[in-house]
């Protein structure tokens, strides 16, 4: 890997995999450097926004840490396959963003479409209503980053999980086409660690799980920020002053918020570019989670 990069701004984006042209789970906030308060893009956006947004980064070589809370791969290590029996298997997470978006080629605002029906996706799922012969017992598989993060004292779901309020598996599937779409060619290009190596200038996109900065900025598992003290308490515990007030205030415009002011405060910090656990077929396959050393 190269030397650890020295980034001017710090974006954290809380992504939403909801049927929706423009959903309320979106939002993305952006620090400088210093102590000012992050600053919330406060807009309705869509996914492919969003994208677009991230590629006009890119295209600028604007050197911006942009983390993004939602898993970059299925679990792969602990079968050997992240979808088993399915043929071709993709073998790495490149691979496996292509076969999402070959899936869910031609579903409007980066959604999933009908994906999800495809006998050999559906076994390996929990969805509401049904649950796939594949899908173990209990809270499913996880991958080496999800399960490095339980001793810590948080409660990582599955990505294979789509039933309740914890699951992550719709925002991670639309956002591997999102994913897909930045690993293109040309002016939009952006690097993803840790399945990029880390480019001397330019945005790099990482992994964010916005627990591990709630728990940083001192707030007990499951206590989500929904009120303008709440946050800037918060924020204060990571060395960053009061937020400008918001119109309306719920976890994802929080969640960003302080995500941002944490990736901040530990964008240099090179244990966490150079996770212990973290071997190369695992930053191959699954990726990993920023801020989880």
């Amino acid at each position: 890997m190269a030397a650890e990069p020295r980034f001017a701004r710090f974006a954290a984006i809380d992504w939403s995999g909801a049927v929706a042209e423009r959903p309320a789970g979106l939002a993305i906030a952006v620090a400088e450097p210093g102590s000012a308060a992050p600053v919330l893009i406060d807009r309705r956006w869509s996914r492919g926004e969003l994208r677009d947004w991230i590629a006009a980064r890119a295209a600028d070589a604007e050197p911006m840490l942009i983390g993004i809370d939602l898993s970059f791969a299925l679990p792969f290590v602990d079968m050997g396959a992240y979808l088993p029996g399915l043929e071709p298997p993709p073998r790495d997470a490149c691979a496996l963003w292509a076969l999402v978006e070959r899936m869910a080629a031609g579903a409007p605002h980066l959604g999933l479409g009908t994906m999800l029906d495809h006998a050999g996706i559906a076994s390996h799922f929990r969805q509401t209503g049904r649950c796939g012969t594949a899908f173990p017992p209990g809270r499913g598989r996880l991958r080496r980053t999800e399960a490095a993060l339980v001793p810590k004292g948080l409660a990582p779901s599955s990505v294979f999980n789509l039933v309740g309020p914890a699951q992550v598996g719709k925002s991670s599937l639309t956002g591997m086409r999102m994913l897909h779409a930045l690993t293109g060619h040309g002016a939009g290009r952006v690097a993803i660690w840790p399945f990029d190596p880390l480019p001397p200038v330019g945005p790099v996109i990482v992994e964010i799980y916005t627990a591990v900065a709630l728990q940083a900025a001192g707030r007990p598992r499951g206590r989500k920020l929904r009120d303008a003290q709440s946050l800037d308490a918060a924020l204060a515990i990571l060395g960053s002053a009061p937020h400008a007030p918001l119109h309306r205030y719920d976890d994802h415009r929080t969640d960003a918020i302080l995500t941002a002011a944490w990736l901040r405060t530990v964008a240099d910090d090179a244990a966490l570019w150079h996770p212990r656990a973290m071997t190369p077929h695992i930053a191959a396959t699954e990726g990993w989670t920023f801020g989880v050393a």
